[in-house]
């Protein structure tokens, strides 16, 4: 009478916990992070044991052994590399995007477009102060929106910098919690619903990471994470509940270069993905980009003042420069104070002649800054759109295999509402062999 009573008690525990697990999927289904889990059914033998058996009733009796968490590593794997490779690009883009902003803003190409027109007015009418003032108003447009765009790239070098160092402190946070979570792990059962939220845990904040930077992941046999920040051969980041650090140094040429603080040594990473991949990319683009404005600019700057000393203003004193630079190629002021100080004539020549201002003409077409400055811009715009195509198709790549790896560890609401019956009839079906027992039992008793 005692087995009967005891078959059915272990049903009703072990149904129980069993319709308690469907209750936890139910509820946390569409949570980000949650992965499904199982009660582990076993058979209770005769000899007092168990036999490991997935969702069996016995004659013997049944009982919970733990709880399994739904998951398949190799997907895992898959989606941290997807979400490495999207992180880069749309790091890419972001930058790219404000290098494109900056370059365009200010309409530079325009701006030299209207001097140089401003110029040829003068050549044509030597002596009109009108024309001379519109000219040294074109001067000033000109070096406005140089310095204007050099200014931007520079703001964008500061954001840049900026969210490198905050994205290095994120990576750096993440790094530290998943120490504590393999610590977490190492004290805790294997098979609970503590070890299955641990892992949970765990998997989000190694995607999280890998979003930052590319990573190389291995776990032991309790699931505690070794972390590598690059390939399997880099350099490692995390190790049982020891956290590192990154850090982030970008040189004046745009270089940008990341190194791994573990254990008291420093080495060099290699970042191939994820946002700092991105930042570095940005980095170089926008190195790049300074460079050549500031070729361009100074260039510019230096033909039109040579321009300026070979030829007579219209007092007929000796040319000065129009144009001075700061600190920087693109820093540009006007220095000239007045129209009548465009030295349109040759030396000697008279108000009236225009040699000399013909001759920005020749150099309007030799140095060929509008087009130069156009190029710079048409290139960043077909970088930024190429880099664009890449994001979108990786966007859908990691939709993908986020799919695919829901599709081992994600909550079915209709097999949960199955298993859910399925354990509700074997809960009542476990209590119907207790009440029968009793039933048994007392008309034994009542017999006697």
């Amino acid at each position: 009478m005692s087995d009967i009573l005891n078959i059915g008690a272990s049903g009703v525990r072990a149904y129980q916990s069993a319709i308690s697990t469907v209750s936890d999927n139910i509820a946390n289904s569409g949570v980000e992070g949650y992965s499904k889990r199982s009660t582990v059914l076993a058979e209770v033998s005769s000899a007092g044991g168990t036999t490991s058996r997935q969702n069996v009733t016995s004659a013997s009796g049944v009982i919970a052994t733990g709880v399994a968490r739904a998951g398949d590593a190799f997907r895992e794997a898959n989606v941290r590399t997807a979400t490495s490779d999207l992180g880069a690009s749309d790091s890419a883009v972001q930058w790219l995007d404000q290098i494109q902003t900056a370059l365009t803003g200010n309409q530079l190409p325009d701006q030299l477009t209207g001097f140089f027109n401003a110029a040829n007015a003068v050549a044509a009418d030597p002596s009109a102060s009108a024309a001379r003032t519109t000219m040294l108003d074109g001067a000033q447009s000109v070096a406005d929106a140089f310095s204007a765009t050099g200014q931007a790239l520079d703001t964008v070098a500061t954001n840049l910098d900026a969210t490198a160092q905050d994205s290095v402190t994120t990576f750096n946070g993440l790094a530290a919690a998943l120490a504590k979570i393999n610590d977490g792990l190492s004290r805790n059962v294997s098979g609970t619903t503590g070890s299955a939220q641990l892992l949970d845990q765990r998997d989000q904040l190694l995607e999280q990471m890998s979003a930052i930077a590319t990573v190389s992941v291995t776990t032991d046999d309790v699931g505690r994470a070794t972390v590598r920040v690059g390939n399997a051969s880099g350099s490692v980041v995390v190790q049982n509940n020891t956290a590192g650090s990154l850090s982030y140094a970008r040189g004046s040429d745009g270089a940008v270069s990341y190194a791994v603080h573990f254990g008291g040594d420093i080495s060099s990473a290699a970042i191939g993905g994820g946002a700092l991949a991105g930042i570095a990319d940005g980095a170089q683009r926008l190195a790049d980009a300074q460079s050549r404005l500031g070729q361009v600019a100074a260039s510019f700057v230096d033909g039109v003042n040579t321009v300026q000393a070979a030829g007579a203003d219209l007092d007929g004193n000796a040319g000065q420069p129009m144009f001075a630079i700061g600190d920087t190629p693109t820093d540009i002021s006007v220095a000239l104070s007045s129209g009548r100080g465009i030295a349109a004539a040759a030396p000697g020549a008279g108000a009236l002649d225009n040699s000399n201002l013909l001759s920005l003409g020749a150099l309007r077409t030799s140095g060929d800054y509008e087009g130069q400055v156009t190029q710079l811009v048409t290139d960043s715009a077909s970088a930024l759109s190429a880099r664009q195509q890449v994001a979108d198709a990786q966007a859908a790549i990691q939709d993908n295999a986020i799919a695919d790896r829901d599709s081992v560890s994600g909550v079915s609401l209709d097999n949960e509402a199955v298993d859910l019956l399925k354990f509700q009839q074997a809960y009542s079906a476990s209590s119907r062999v207790i009440q029968a027992a009793r039933d048994i039992f007392q008309s034994i008793l009542d017999i006697r």
